[in-house]
Order: C-alpha cells, then sequence, then structure tokens
C-alpha cells in the first residue's frame, strides 16, 4: 500500500512545526526556503546563458 498524505495530515503536521518553533521562526525559515529557491533557479538560468555562449547556441532550437 503507498504511503499517501492528504490534506488532514498535512495540516496536523503544519500545526505541530507551528506549535514547536512558533510563529516568527516558521516565517523567517519560509523567507529563507523561498530565497534559497529564487537563488537556485537564477544560478540555474544563469549556468543555461553560459553554455549557451560558449556553444554560440542562442537557445532556440532548429525545428
Amino acid at each position: 500500500m503507498p504511503f499517501r498524505i492528504g490534506l488532514p495530515e498535512l495540516l496536523v503536521v503544519l500545526v505541530i512545526v507551528v506549535v514547536i518553533f512558533g510563529v516568527g521562526r516558521v516565517s523567517k525559515l519560509g523567507g529563507e526556503l523561498g530565497g534559497a529557491i529564487r537563488s537556485f533557479r537564477k544560478g540555474l538560468k544563469e549556468d543555461d546563458e553560459s553554455v549557451d555562449k560558449k556553444t554560440g547556441n542562442d537557445g532556440k532550437e532548429d525545428r
């Protein structure tokens, strides 16, 4: 039987996390997680652009 997590289970986990860490800490962690995701995406985009410059590809595929 596959492990499935539904909305009620997620809400229980969220409540437990808020009780343990507090609202301020959870919002701070959420902000840091969002910043990390933005930074990761920016790094991927910059890497793709540098590869395109090195190969002379403008990012468009010939069809």
